[in-house]
């Protein structure tokens, strides 16, 4: 009784092998983070036995960084605030948006409100959205190699591979800028161009030309820009360069900023878009809007991170703070340069921004016979278990083959969408002796690996 009858041509299938309707957004097979995956390989292989040097993944924390007590004492007296547990407006914390839109404003090359930055849980939701609330025909083209969280998000809103520019490795990881025109002139569907800069994985830093470049076509053609800065405080080696808001002129441009890298605090999910000459184009306009409701259904994203930045940026000891860990990146990154440069068989550039390094190999020096030698023979096993599947790309092999016989973790570069082989490493190790120690192994095992 009160149970609902069910016409026969309505009654649920019993095959039970198949749903009823696929229900795979035509973009999930693009969505990949090599980056997080390799650690799934590490842990089986630390379970075996092995000790690892995890040098995968650009968080400061997890290696050791120091958080210094006039930090913590920002965030211990702002929980003791009530507001610090709410909601705060959709577009963000109205104080911070408002000592942010100054600080862009100083510059005096464009001019922005409070009202045209917006907050996110961290960028990677900054990311999802700006690609996601993009017509799916529209295309925004990246640098290739690239971080693997644009070109997953702007490959799976279009349901199709990624399109992108050539960065040179044999130009310090510059655009290609004539092929960047290229693409752009015979792919009408590209409606955007995405710049990292400082570039990760590179740690290629772009003088201004290349960047006024890179905005002359996005004029020329109509395309707006996305500009991830998140590491524009990270520069070194003598190495400048500009923000994307003292040279964009009237184009319509996403810039793409956060404490993460920075503070750091990549645990805060604190990032947040600045958006330039809304006004100038209708429907960039409206594509604004759209990325703006769509944080209107969040509510808004976390208080207490936004609540905290100008006390953070303006705190006497920040700048010191700062330029004590980009003088420690910057021995690291001469340290690494020097090591591996003279490595037969790799490309190798120094880093100048960030805290990564893309090595990359000659063509033709990796094939699927080189080894090295793995002491555990469970650790072995595995390994060639993984180096046998189908699809295994060759810098994957040579990842897998470090790691299992030196427990260094590396990523391998061809996950950044790029058809350079190679692997990327980060340059956060705390211990100069103990990062000169790796760098050394790794140049020791890339010979031995080379000349298997």
């Amino acid at each position: 009784m009160g149970g609902r009858s069910w016409p026969f041509h309505l009654t649920p299938s019993k095959k039970g092998k198949h749903m009823r309707n696929d229900i795979v957004h035509i973009g999930a097979g693009e969505l990949t983070y090599e980056i997080r995956a390799i650690v799934d390989i590490a842990d089986k292989l630390k379970a075996l036995g092995l000790k690892t040097n995890m040098e995968n993944i650009g968080d400061p924390v997890a290696k050791g960084e120091i958080i210094p007590g006039w930090m913590k004492q920002i965030v211990a007296e702002l929980v003791q605030q009530d507001a610090s547990y709410g909601y705060c407006p959709t577009r963000g914390v109205l104080e911070t948006r408002q000592f942010l839109a100054e600080l862009t404003n100083k510059r005096g090359k464009v001019q922005i409100s409070a009202d045209d930055i917006l907050f996110f849980n961290g960028l990677g939701d900054a990311i999802q959205k700006v690609y996601g609330f993009l017509r799916r025909e529209a295309r925004v083209i990246g640098p290739s190699p690239t971080y693997s969280t644009h070109s997953s998000a702007e490959a799976a809103h279009a349901g199709q591979r990624p399109v992108s520019y050539r960065l040179n490795p044999d130009n310090n990881w510059y655009p290609d800028l004539d092929d960047l025109r290229l693409s752009v002139q015979y792919n009408p569907t590209i409606s955007g161009i995405l710049i990292i800069n400082p570039d990760n994985p590179t740690g290629s830093v772009y003088p201004e030309r290349i960047l006024r470049e890179i905005i002359a076509i996005a004029k020329e053609y109509d395309l707006f820009i996305i500009a991830d800065e998140i590491y524009h405080n990270i520069i070194y080696n003598g190495q400048s360069t500009k923000p994307i808001s003292d040279l964009i002129g009237d184009v319509p441009a996403i810039a793409m900023k956060g404490i993460s890298k920075e503070a750091p605090w990549p645990g805060a999910r604190c990032g947040w878009i600045e958006v330039y000459n809304a006004d100038k184009d209708p429907m960039f306009k409206q594509y604004v809007a759209s990325i703006l409701n769509s944080k209107m259904v969040e509510v808004c994203s976390t208080t207490l991170p936004q609540m905290a930045i100008p006390a953070l940026l303006t705190h006497p000891e920040y700048s010191n703070y700062l330029e004590e860990r980009k003088h420690r990146y910057e021995r690291c990154s001469n340290i690494a340069y020097n090591i591996l440069k003279g490595v037969p068989g790799l490309k190798v550039n120094r880093t100048n921004g960030a805290f990564y390094m893309a090595v990359a190999f000659e063509k033709g020096r990796l094939t699927a016979r080189q080894t090295l030698p793995i002491k555990n023979k469970e650790v072995k096993e595995l390994v060639e278990g993984l180096v046998s599947q189908p699809g295994c790309s060759l810098d994957k092999r040579f990842v897998y083959y470090l790691l299992a016989s030196t427990g260094i973790c590396t990523v391998p570069l061809s996950s950044f969408c790029t058809p350079e082989q190679g692997f990327r490493i980060t340059l956060l190790e705390r211990d100069e002796k103990e990062f000169t120690k790796i760098f050394e192994n790794i140049a020791a095992n890339v010979t031995a690996y080379l000349n298997s």
